[in-house]
């Protein structure tokens, strides 16, 4: 029994190759389109992308084209090709903005881009793209079935920038530019006000507003030792028991000797 089951794959396997090689040299339009149809049905999406690029100028306009184009943009999705799925879809949903598959096809056109996000540390332009299409597919269909996976990737997509810009400040206190990173760290906290980060932002500016001013030239250090002093209370602040609080105190209190200096 197990030789005949056997035999009868070996059959439609080779059957279904034949068909397909068949199918990409017929001229058929009608014919390929159902080979392509067979293809997709099985999760051959592979095959089915090379038959639906052959008949993807042939097809457009016509009653089947909405289907075929369907297929074509899924089949980009299933196999990986994001870029090219998020092309297809945004295509298809400008050409039948009535189908029924529209709102589906806004989604994961929308989401493919965000298959294309890297991590946090590379460059982010994919992701501020994939974050404007699915800003886009929220403000079209807000009643959307869509709409919590949007949402849910929206805020993961967000995290990753708050993390980069996160790891940027603080790359510049590590570098020991702390001008930068005064900078970079107040950038950070006005953009994102409710970050996870907000307490070892608020640390590592006030280390460098510390490090910024212990170094400093005599001319400028009252100033910098002050700032430093607005770094500390403002850590404290926000979260009295912080986690750096000993590191804090002590800096805190070379701060205070330091300006002794300048009040005699």
């Amino acid at each position: 029994m197990k030789k005949i089951v056997s035999l009868l794959i070996v059959v439609t396997l080779f059957y279904s190759c034949g068909e397909y090689q068949k199918a990409l040299k017929n001229d058929d339009v009608a014919a390929k389109f159902e080979v392509a149809t067979k293809m997709y049905d099985a999760g051959k999406y592979t095959k089915a992308i090379r038959l639906f690029e052959q008949l993807a100028t042939s097809y457009r306009g016509k009653p089947q084209a909405e289907k075929l184009f369907y297929m074509f943009s899924q089949s980009y999705y299933k196999t990986k090709q994001y870029y090219l799925a998020g092309y297809q879809f945004e295509a298809f949903v400008s050409g039948y903005p009535r189908s029924e598959k529209v709102q589906e096809a806004a989604f994961l056109g929308a989401y493919s881009y965000s298959k294309l996000s890297p991590v946090y540390s590379l460059d982010q332009a994919d992701t501020v793209k994939a974050l404007e299409k699915l800003q886009t597919f929220i403000e079209n269909y807000p009643n959307s079935e869509y709409i919590p996976q949007a949402n849910e990737t929206v805020q993961k997509l967000n995290g990753k920038l708050e993390k980069k810009a996160y790891e940027n400040a603080k790359g510049y206190n590590t570098i020991s530019d702390y001008k930068s990173a005064l900078i970079a760290f107040d950038n950070f906290i006005a953009d994102f006000p409710g970050t996870p980060f907000k307490e070892d932002a608020l640390f590592y500016k006030y280390d460098s507003a510390y490090k910024l001013a212990i170094n400093s030239v005599p001319s400028k250090m009252e100033d910098r030792l002050h700032v430093a002093q607005t770094c500390y209370a403002n850590l404290l602040k926000f979260k009295s028991d912080t986690k750096y609080k000993k590191e804090a105190e002590e800096m805190n209190a070379r701060v205070e000797t330091d300006l002794q200096k300048f009040t005699k």
